[in-house]
């Protein structure tokens, strides 16, 4: 018995010290709300200090992500918002379609709130720390090279170009890890939109360091040697020093040319935009603005292609109906076309479906943050004013009332469906809509339509276990080797 009591004794005794060390974490967040802390969602805040991240790590480094979340619902009900302690700030997960759309087009109500540790890493004069008319300025001038038929078509050649160049050395490489390669291409592509071109040695170099930054996006924002944020910040210095190399070449270049360039790329367009004041942005701000650009340019359809690569040779009868697809646009070329055109890509409405469910299942960025510029009510609870928000994409995009068997790849499923406005947010949603979406599912369906036609790619690990942060995608990074099966080039 008197053992018995002492284990017994612990037992309680660690309860007690959980529940008081929760208590405080509760008390501290919640300790100037007054009335208001009634009104909050419920939730679970943490511990103190880490609050809610350690779950949040544990479960995005499991095989099963989704048990974060799945917490808060078993314990708290399907009530849509939870509140919790992340990245430093209380706040309020939004998990539901409407609420996730509610605090994405509400500009009223709310502005961007990324986590100070994000903001240091992408930079305060990029989109994740401006807002308002300084947002809708530069938003207005980035978007426009990258968006619409003109300048679609313009980078359509390229892109292609590139695509079958790379698949084609590839095929001779041997044993490549798939993502890797894929990434270098779609970084060599926002390059060439940003900065018309680069040599290779810095492309590889700035590439690298965006590997090292983007482990420290999702990471805890502890500056010390050995931790991911603080690579991450070494990542950071290194990017701004070569980025600012190129912008002082490039303002000698245009001083000592007085006229600008024959083709205009994003660099230029930065560097002549002013406001109605005749105030230029300065190198910080443009370098900001690259930073932002060539990352979100590159990492997200990079991945993705390589996604719907896999989900196509994992799914014969999928890859079978797109590559019947591809063989019809070919066949229906008119003498002497070489290469694809815009007209084309538009037509391939089941491999636009086939991207769109890789889109929705993979959920590139599980997470994105707002911050509530007053007190805000939704669904019956209040968001208090200057709380985070975390709009949380993977509960929307795996909902089951939405999408039946949420986690199968079943490209079908869009046979006729339009999804409720809230109900698909692979780019986001209202004025910060990804500028870059078309552009992105343009590079995408380039590489697909040759891939289909003309190769295959076989995995040296198939059953490689799965990383989910920063971003999903085989721990071996697709390690296998790609194989031509087609005797001639379709072009």
């Amino acid at each position: 018995m008197g053992w018995m009591g002492v284990i017994l004794g612990c037992f309680c005794g660690f309860w007690m010290v959980k529940w008081a060390l929760k208590s405080v974490n509760c008390w501290y967040c919640e300790r100037e709300l007054g009335e208001k802390r009634h009104q909050l969602p419920p939730g679970d805040f943490g511990w103190p200090f880490i609050g809610n991240m350690w779950s949040f790590l544990r479960a995005f480094k499991s095989p099963n992500p989704e048990s974060f979340i799945s917490y808060f619902v078993n314990r708290f009900g399907h009530t849509g918002m939870y509140k919790v302690h992340m990245f430093g700030n209380p706040g309020i997960i939004v998990t539901t379609a409407e609420t996730c759309r509610r605090v994405l087009t509400d500009d009223d109500s709310f502005k961007p709130g990324w986590p100070s540790a994000t903001v240091n890493l992408i930079g305060k004069n990029s989109f994740v720390g401006i807002f308002d008319e300084e947002h809708r300025r530069l938003r207005k001038l980035t978007s426009a090279p990258v968006n619409g038929q003109d300048a679609l078509s313009v980078y359509l050649k390229y892109i292609e170009d590139n695509v079958v160049l790379a698949l084609e050395k590839w095929a001779e490489m041997g044993q490549i890890e798939f993502l890797t390669e894929i990434r270098k291409l779609t970084f060599k592509i926002i390059m060439y939109i940003f900065l018309s071109s680069e040599s290779e040695a810095v492309m590889e170099t700035l590439e690298r360091e965006y590997t090292a930054l983007n482990y420290g996006v999702r990471a805890m924002a502890i500056n010390i040697p050995g931790f991911s944020y603080h690579k991450a910040l070494k990542a950071r210095k290194n990017l701004v020093a070569v980025l600012q190399g190129i912008v002082t070449e490039r303002r000698e270049r245009r001083r000592k040319q007085h006229l600008p360039s024959e083709r205009k790329d994003m660099m230029d367009a930065l560097m002549d935009a002013e406001d109605e004041y005749g105030r230029r942005l300065n190198d910080e701000e443009i370098i900001d603005v690259l930073v932002m650009y060539l990352n979100a340019g590159h990492e997200s359809s990079g991945h993705i292609t390589m996604w719907a690569t896999l989900f196509l040779q994992n799914h014969p009868h999928v890859f079978e109906k797109a590559k019947a697809e591809q063989d019809e646009i070919v066949k229906n070329r008119t003498p002497g076309q070489q290469g694809l055109t815009l007209r084309e890509v538009r037509q391939m409405e089941y491999l636009s479906k086939v991207i769109d469910e890789t889109l929705r299942i993979i959920t590139f960025s599980l997470v994105v943050f707002r911050e509530a510029r007053k007190d805000v009510r939704i669904s019956g609870y209040t968001i208090p004013k200057g709380w985070k928000v975390l709009v949380w994409f993977r509960g929307v995009h795996l909902d089951p009332d939405t999408y039946v068997e949420p986690k199968k790849f079943d490209p079908s499923r869009w046979d006729g469906f339009t999804p409720k406005a809230g109900n698909f947010l692979p780019f986001g949603a209202g004025s910060r809509l990804c500028p870059g979406n078309d552009l992105a599912k343009i590079e995408i369906a380039i590489f697909l339509h040759y891939f289909i036609l003309n190769y295959k790619l076989e995995r040296q690990n198939p059953a490689s276990p799965l990383l989910y942060l920063p971003h999903s995608r085989p721990k071996d990074n697709c390690l296998g080797t790609i194989i031509r099966v087609a005797a001639t080039r379709n072009v």
